[in-house]
Parts: C-alpha cells; sequence; structure tokens
C-alpha cells in the first residue's frame, strides 16, 4: 500500500497527494516539466521570467488583487524554478484549497503576458541578476555549472543573461507558455488536510491548458574532462568550486552517494569542515552537496577563503578526497552520517510543504518515489566499501574548479 494517492487525469494532468491526519493546513503546488535545461542558448532564463509573468495578472485578476487574495486567506504564496521544472505553489488552511486551486490555476492557464508587464519584470529580473552578481558565494555555484558542464544544456544558468532577459516580450512569453505549458507538464501535488477525490475535480474543472503529452527532453551524459575558469574580480575571499560529474536521479547508488557527501562535508562533523576549519582556520565555510537531474548529476565542494589561501584549501579538498578514494572512511563515520541523514529527512517531513515538494519533484522529474521505511532500508544497506567504490568512480581526475577570485587561472591551474 503506497503513502500517497495518484491520479492521472485523461488530459495527461498529474494529481498526487499525501494525506497527514493531524494537520490543519494544506501545501499546495502546482509543477509544470520545465526549467533551465529545456531553454535554447536565446531563451536562457525564460523558464524563471514566465515564473515572475505568472503573478503579474490574468484578464479577470490584476497583480495586485492575486497577491490581495492570499492575504485574505492567510495564505503563503510562492514559486521557483530550477533546471528541470517550474513550482508555484500555496500553504494555507485547509477550508481554503478551493479558492487557492482557483487563483493557482487562473494564474498559470489564463496569464495575460502584457507587454507592458513584460517591460517592468525585465527590468525586476536584470536587477535581481546585479544582486546575485553581488554575492559571488551564490554565483560562483553556476559558474562552476558551466564549468562542468560546458555544452550541456544543464550548464545554463536558471536566471538567465542580461542579453537575454533584455529582449523577453510579449510574443516570446506567449510562445513559451504555448510550447511548455501543456497538460502533459502539469502535476499537481498537495500534501495535509486534503481530500484526493475533492482536488481531482477541482484540477478537472480549472486547469484548462492545451491537451499535450509530457514535453520530450533531450538527454544526454556530460562530457566531462579536467577544466577551470576563474572569474576574476575585487573580492575580500576566494570563492572556490571544485566537483565532478554526479549520479542521475534514478541511480542505485544515489544513496551511496549521500552518504558519501555527509562524510566529506555533510556538517560540522564532517571532514573538510573538520580538517579546514577547524583544525585549520582557513575557512569561514565550507562543504559539500550533491544534486540529481534525470540523466546525470553533480558533486561539488564549495569554500570561501582569503585569496592567499586559496591554493592550500583546493589541496586539501583534494586530499580529503583522496583518502575516500583509498577507503579511509570509518564504520563510527559512516553510522554517524546514516543517522543524521535520517534525522534530518525525518524531521524535515514534518511539514506539509517539505512533502508537497518531495510529490511533486519526484512526479514531474519521473523520479521515483519512495516512503520512509524504504529510504531508510536502503540507506541502512550502504557498506564502507561501497563508499570506497562509489569514490573511486566519482574522484577520477575529470573535476571542475570554479573560483570567483582577485587573481587568474595561472595562480591555480597547475591544481586541475
Amino acid at each position: 500500500m503506497t503513502f500517497y494517492d495518484k491520479t492521472v487525469l485523461d488530459n495527461g494532468i498529474t494529481v498526487i497527494t499525501e494525506p497527514m491526519d493531524t494537520v490543519r493546513s494544506v501545501a499546495l503546488g502546482i509543477w509544470c516539466a520545465v526549467g533551465s535545461r529545456d531553454e535554447t542558448p536565446q531563451e536562457a532564463g525564460m523558464s524563471h521570467f514566465m515564473e515572475h509573468m505568472m503573478f503579474k495578472g490574468t484578464p479577470t485578476r490584476t497583480a495586485a488583487q492575486i497577491s490581495e487574495s492570499f492575504d485574505r486567506l492567510g495564505a503563503e504564496l510562492n514559486a521557483f524554478t530550477s533546471k528541470e521544472y517550474t513550482c508555484y505553489y500555496a500553504r494555507l488552511t485547509d477550508q481554503h484549497a478551493p479558492q487557492a486551486v482557483d487563483i493557482l490555476s487562473d494564474m498559470i492557464v489564463n496569464a495575460s503576458l502584457a507587454e507592458d508587464a513584460c517591460r517592468s519584470e525585465r527590468e525586476v529580473v536584470l536587477e535581481e541578476i546585479s544582486r546575485y552578481e553581488d554575492q559571488p558565494d551564490d554565483q560562483v555555484h553556476e559558474l562552476f555549472s558551466q564549468t562542468l558542464m560546458p555544452s550541456h544544456p544543464l550548464g545554463l544558468p536558471v536566471i538567465g543573461t542580461r542579453e537575454t532577459v533584455s529582449g523577453f516580450g510579449h510574443d516570446d512569453a506567449a510562445a513559451f507558455h504555448a510550447g511548455h505549458y501543456t497538460t502533459g507538464n502539469i502535476v499537481v501535488a498537495a500534501a495535509g488536510a486534503i481530500d484526493h477525490a475533492a482536488l481531482v475535480r477541482m484540477v478537472s474543472d480549472h486547469i484548462t491548458l492545451p491537451a499535450a503529452t509530457r514535453s520530450e527532453r533531450v538527454h544526454a551524459t556530460p562530457v566531462t574532462e579536467p577544466s577551470l575558469k576563474v572569474l576574476t574580480k575585487d573580492t575580500e575571499q576566494a570563492h572556490i568550486m571544485w566537483g565532478v560529474a554526479g549520479l542521475p536521479s534514478r541511480h542505485e547508488d544515489r544513496f551511496i552517494l549521500a552518504v558519501l557527501d555527509g562524510i566529506l562535508g555533510g556538517g560540522m562533523a564532517s571532514r573538510l569542515f573538520q580538517e579546514v576549519r577547524e583544525k585549520r582556520g582557513l575557512t569561514y565555510a565550507i562543504y559539500s552537496y550533491h544534486s540529481h537531474f534525470q540523466d546525470t548529476g553533480d558533486f561539488a565542494v564549495y569554500a570561501g577563503t582569503r585569496p592567499d589561501n586559496a591554493v592550500q584549501v583546493i589541496e586539501l579538498i583534494k586530499a580529503e578526497t583522496e583518502k575516500l578514494v583509498k577507503g579511509e572512511a570509518t564504520a563510527d563515520e559512516l553510522d554517524r552520517v546514516r543517522e543524521s541523514i535520517k534525522g534530518q529527512m525525518i524531521l524535515g517531513l514534518e511539514s506539509t510543504r517539505n512533502r508537497m515538494t518531495r510529490l511533486g519533484k519526484s512526479e514531474v522529474t519521473q523520479g521515483e518515489l519512495l516512503s520512509l521505511d524504504e529510504i531508510i532500508t536502503r540507506l541502512d544497506a550502504v557498506t564502507l566499501d561501497d563508499v570506497q567504490r562509489l569514490a573511486q568512480t566519482l574522484f577520477n581526475g575529470d573535476n571542475a574548479l570554479a573560483i570567483i577570485a582577485p587573481f587568474g587561472e595561472d595562480a591555480v591551474a597547475h591544481l586541475v
């Protein structure tokens, strides 16, 4: 017996829900299977721009009325765009779910995409790009993606560029909406105090998008090789990203990767935090993380340090990964990290929004949706031999190094 209910409507829209008997609220998300990887280079940033435009009004609701309506419902309203999907969501008390479905559906189905609204929102996104470029600890993550996957659509920036965004107008937005906002690309996910059958009826009544099957997405394994990119900038710190290609979202070793990540840089007890920050005082922030996509993934380490320490920090990162390749992870680390992952997961699932996000993300990316018990079983099966085997596969020399710092590539070229 599954922990969720799922219905695929005749028009292709998927509705998936997870009931939570102990809450009086519901998190509701409308997901569209379009993200930055689905854009041409000329469209870079259009998925994110469309996220903004959905809040700018419909023929029956102004932008202000949309915001006011959710305020009156006491609801949280927001949206986000990633490399593989866009999500519009609300979190509110259960009795207001029908109104939320009505308004969110109107926003997505009937967005006006008026030229004057496009013009003003272009300026908002350009300001967002400027803000992002003023934060090198954020910007370096996209620089890393471009360095790791320069010829893959996953290397494109989610937010776009000034050149592409400056050209977006009504015709571009309307064409993108018509091409991607179709029934087969839509997943409606909800968690909390929600009745599945009632939500299916609401979705059937309100989300009247053009009928089409799921858009085809070109899957490709990126060709990786040792690569380096340094953005020379007058910063106080060197912002460093070192990493490798990772695993796709349904890969059988993804639970091993979660453990490896935790051992290397997944918290204050991790090897990198203890060695680089606590023991040597070389950084304030250092951590690792991994991302899964449908056809590939990435594994990365971030560190911020004074420019004079950059070479030493990179050498220490590489040294710690090499220790995992040699099988130096311990049974105590394995047990600690497994329990940490379980604890964080269980705490996270007390949130209706997190549960809704788990449902929607899995369904919109055609991932594997496992119960908590199934995930724990997979984690418990991870061994030290598994961690070493995966480390040997990942850390094979084809690493990417991306840095924003007040020096050029010549200062670190020998480290790639």
